[in-house]
């Protein structure tokens, strides 16, 4: 037999015994169950097919089949985090405040005590007290939305992505929107406003270049075919130096000589100055209504401080166009986020929300009151120590602005910054830091207070 005949054989019996060392779904399913007794029977069935499939796998690709106790304790690890409540809270000491990944805005005491009372029982959401009958569930936070930002008419949804494109399609189906070519951007998850405006059955057209658009450009390409003017503010990146952008009124004044709307997305949905804290200034809500705009739209989990949510804003004849398409039902927000976003609006109607709304708490929170509270959560802890660090508001918001900080820095992980953070996020309480010089550093600006004890119980442990 030729030598490559032999090798070949030797392989093919080899993996020969490596799949026969690969237990039964049956022992394994039956190991899961001893393992892990709270869960179901289907279920480690349904898991030890999976770990047994995945040694397959292995073997087939040459490496040796793992041990029978190994395969069923990584099956009971699988039905648990199935059964696992979803998603689960963790410790944010990135230093980002309104960080996607991680969840976006944290919501106030009170808006999750709404919440709850929203969802623990049965409500009004859609009942009327006083009459007795059917009710709107909108009139539960439109008449809070208008009060908070001088709108004639407001429309929640459930998020800015919705808000944008249940706006152009019931104002500009089958027509033109005029939009400045640096203003056709893209936003995290691949979101972008040609896009959004195609699946609305509107027609984008461009106008402008991409550094520098002016009144007069909006106005060479109004066409009769035109419906709006919409304005999206770049809040996730910055363009510097040559640029050129229209005056907000005198934009305005075009789309009224025109008969067209001016739609502005906002995104960022500030309501409070940011430049009061030291960052470039936002644009905030209420002056762009004042400015001309006939609709603004912007999320209520980023600036705002609330839950994911899209919010309209506008003329009551506008906003009620829009309130009557039929994607508007399947668009619209469940009473856990009207519960919370009606109870953060609560904290700015009363002046309260940067002692209450968390972003604004961080946001406004100063460098000593960090200092301190970082003293007090490494409790003369060793190995660590107080840095100054910079933090950013995240969420699409403010690109390139950061705040100063302080941060726990790590100093001596003995197996280094990586592991240290691998082992903070396998805690009850995960913490999730970020590394800079290959240290690991916990940012303080973005660790709530209710957070300061896991998280000094975890670097106690650590």
């Amino acid at each position: 037999m030729a030598d490559g005949c032999r090798s070949l054989v030797r392989e093919v019996s080899d993996a020969g015994r490596g799949f026969r060392a690969i237990p039964s779904v049956d022992v394994v399913a039956q190991t899961i169950a001893r393992l892990a007794p709270e869960v179901p029977a289907r279920m480690a069935v349904r898991a030890a097919q999976a770990e047994i499939e995945t040694v397959r796998a292995a073997v087939s690709r040459g490496d040796a089949a793992a041990a029978p106790d190994a395969i069923a304790e990584a099956g009971a690890l699988r039905a648990r985090l199935v059964l696992a409540d979803a998603p689960g809270p963790v410790i944010n000491a990135t230093g980002v405040i309104i960080h996607t990944n991680l969840g976006r805005a944290p919501l106030s005491e009170r808006a999750l005590a709404a919440v709850r009372a929203a969802a623990g029982g049965y409500s009004d959401l859609e009942f009327d007290l006083t009459t007795g009958r059917r009710g709107s569930r909108s009139s539960h936070i439109s008449d809070v939305v208008r009060e908070v930002t001088g709108a004639g008419a407001a429309l929640v949804l459930n998020n800015n992505a919705a808000a944008v494109f249940l706006a152009l399609e019931a104002h500009a189906r089958g027509r033109e929107v005029l939009v400045a070519r640096g203003e056709s951007i893209e936003i995290g998850g691949g979101f972008r406003i040609p896009d959004i405006l195609q699946a609305s059955g509107a027609r984008l057209r461009d106008v402008g270049t991409t550094n520098r658009t002016r009144v007069e450009d909006y106005a060479r390409a109004v066409t009769d075919a035109t419906a709006a003017i919409m304005r999206v503010h770049p809040s996730n990146f910055a363009q510097v130096g040559f640029t050129e952008s229209p005056d907000a009124r005198a934009l305005a004044g075009l789309a009224r000589e025109c008969g067209l709307l001016l739609i502005t997305d906002l995104g960022s949905g500030a309501l409070l100055d940011t430049a009061a804290y030291g960052l470039a200034r936002e644009p905030l809500i209420g002056e762009a209504l004042e400015d001309g705009a006939d609709l603004v739209t912007f999320s209520g989990d980023k600036l705002l401080g609330g839950p994911q949510a899209g919010v309209i804003v506008g003329s009551a004849d506008v906003v009620e166009r829009i309130a009557r398409r039929p994607m508007a039902r399947a668009l619209r927000p469940d009473k856990m986020t009207i519960a919370g976003l009606r109870a953060t609006l609560g904290h700015y109607l009363r002046g309260e929300a940067v002692e209450e709304v968390p972003v604004w708490q961080m946001i406004a929170c100063g460098l000593d009151e960090l200092r301190s509270r970082a003293e007090r959560v490494m409790d003369g802890g060793t190995g660590l120590r107080v840095v100054d660090s910079s933090a950013a508001v995240g969420g699409g918001s403010l690109p390139g602005q950061v705040l100063p900080s302080v941060a726990i820095e790590i100093a001596d992980a003995e197996a280094g910054a990586e592991d240290a953070a691998r082992r903070l996020r396998r805690f009850a309480r995960p913490v999730v830091g970020r590394i800079r010089a290959d240290r690991l550093r916990l940012d303080m600006r973005t660790v709530l207070p209710r957070d300061e004890g896991p998280l000094r119980e975890a670097l106690q442990a650590l």
